[in-house]
């Protein structure tokens, strides 16, 4: 009969496939739950192998029909296999330290480039203060009169449709006018009054601009009431409401009031024979 002999040798195989970080073989279509067929003769004797754990490096001889067989089951360790790509382009590779020329942009003195500094300067100043302007005046116009209102600034009157010693009252911005044809006597008795020694002192002369006509506001000086014509003691005006008497030419002479009647702002056009009140 033939001697058998065994020969035991170690071999290091390389990995075939990656391995996961828990050291299992990446492997798809692999069943790592299946556990390992049993051949009837390890009756239990230590633990099986289990697919899901790593295993060690064992091994063992038995006998076959065939003749003595030595089983070897190695695991590898795991490993991370790194592949190293390269990225390739046709751009032309450049210095980072290369920068565009702006020479060319730079201007040749300095003298230069503070007169165009100024001209921006001048230019922007003339713009806002252009801008300022008409926003200010349009603001301003917001604030002006109305039309209606201008219409009534200004109030022209006929002189020819007063007669001699008569009283016409016609209305300007909201105020009653008086405008009195003043005769001869009237008007010799107004400059021979002594005006130094009266409340309110004031010449006739500095009242009328044509002695003829006397143009004052009929409001009294008091509290704003409208005088009477041709009333009271010195045969002007008189104020009923609280007794203030006003002369021919429109002075205070007696009562509360403490100024003469006022005489607003007119122009007396004799060749046209029209009075422009305003």
């Amino acid at each position: 009969m033939a001697a058998s002999q065994v020969v035991r040798k170690a071999i290091n195989i390389p990995p075939t496939v990656r391995a996961l970080p828990s050291g299992l073989p990446n492997a798809p279509r692999l069943n790592l739950s299946a556990r390992v067929p049993s051949d009837g003769h390890d009756h239990s004797h230590g633990p099986a192998l289990r697919s899901d754990a790593p295993s060690r490096f064992t091994g063992g001889a038995k006998p076959t029909a065939v003749g003595l067989v030595y089983k070897t089951v190695f695991t590898p360790p795991a490993t991370t296999l790194y592949h190293q790509r390269h990225l390739h382009t046709s751009i032309v590779t450049k210095d980072a330290s290369e920068v565009p020329d702006f020479s060319a942009y730079r201007p040749r003195s300095d003298s230069s480039n503070r007169a165009l500094s100024y001209f921006m300067v001048g230019s922007l100043g003339v713009l806002s203060a252009s801008a300022a302007k008409s926003t200010l005046t349009g603001f301003l116009e917001t604030m002006a009169a109305s039309a209606d209102v201008l219409a009534l600034a200004k109030t022209e009157v006929e002189l020819a449709s007063i007669p001699e010693g008569k009283n016409v009252i016609i209305k300007w911005r909201g105020k009653p006018v008086f405008i009195r044809h003043r005769t001869p006597d009237e008007i010799e008795e107004a400059r021979t009054v002594d005006w130094k020694s009266l409340r309110d002192p004031q010449s006739d002369d500095d009242r009328v601009k044509n002695p003829e006509w006397l143009v004052m506001l009929g409001v009294c000086t008091h509290l704003g009431c409208v005088p009477i014509g041709e009333s009271g003691d010195y045969g002007g005006w008189f104020c009923p409401c609280h007794g203030s008497h006003y002369d021919i030419s429109g002075r205070i002479r007696k009562g509360p009031a403490p100024l003469n009647l006022e005489v607003p702002p007119y122009e007396l056009k004799e060749a046209d024979g029209k009075l422009t009140i305003g």
